[in-house]
């Protein structure tokens, strides 16, 4: 049986992982974009951490959301050298 506090857990990120998509969609500069997505990314970690252990599988699901955590590092990463290198051309 799921407790209510993964409940909780899992459904404040899900709101929270909405309202960033909706300012990743609607963002006034890249980089309000860029750090929305960064947001999205983070909030997806932490949701396949609380999913991990309501299915009682917390190995799996951590190694999956490190993986995730690692992708969207080297992505942002390389927006930002992007960015750096051509800052009047935006992506």
């Amino acid at each position: 049986m799921v407790s209510a506090v993964f409940v909780a857990t899992a459904s404040a990120i899900i709101v929270l992982s909405a309202l960033s998509m909706w300012r990743l969609a609607v963002g006034r500069t890249i980089y309000d974009r860029l750090l929305a997505a960064g947001v999205v990314g983070t909030k997806n970690v932490g949701l396949l951490v609380v999913l991990g252990f309501m299915f009682k599988r917390p190995d799996m699901f951590v190694d999956l959301a490190l993986t995730y955590a690692l992708l969207n590092f080297i992505g942002t990463v390389a927006a930002a050298k992007y960015l750096a290198r051509h800052p009047e051309g935006g992506l």
